[in-house]
């Protein structure tokens, strides 16, 4: 189903362990998991809602190569075949974000400064996905 049939667009990351992912995107994007928690206390599947029609699925490694199919493999570590970006309004909730990045664990990249482009700093969760920060233009941009 394409998006504009009202479809949503579910962007997958594989995780090491669901239960610290689930903490760290609560604790520094402030996204709260859809759906009644599993045993472990985390739902299944981990999901967050990050925009009307627009999902964060966090799967296991395993899990993750399960859904990729037969013979496929997750990308090794430090490998990046994508930039996820988060918006915020100011300068200072950019600071701020990457600040509660660090503190929940995740890697600095880039600290955050001016750039051509505007202001923006880029973070990697606990597993190494890397998240650009930045302020989002009054075009929305």
């Amino acid at each position: 189903m394409a998006a504009s049939d009202g479809g949503a667009i579910v962007v997958s990351l594989p995780i090491a362990d669901r239960m610290r992912a689930m903490v760290f995107y609560r604790e520094v994007f402030g996204l709260a998991a859809l759906g009644e928690p599993a045993e472990d206390g985390v739902p299944e599947p981990l999901q967050f809602e990050i925009g009307e029609r627009t999902r964060l699925m966090l799967i296991p490694t395993g899990g993750f190569g399960w859904v990729l199919g037969e013979g496929r493999e997750v990308a090794p570590p430090r490998s990046h075949e994508v930039l996820l970006s988060f918006a915020v309004g100011t300068p200072k909730a950019v600071d701020e974000v990457i600040e509660r990045a660090r503190q929940a664990g995740g890697k600095i990249v880039a600290a955050p400064e001016q750039q051509p482009w505007g202001y923006a700093g880029v973070c990697a969760d606990l597993d190494g996905h890397l998240w650009q920060v930045t302020v989002v233009e009054a075009d929305g941009v």
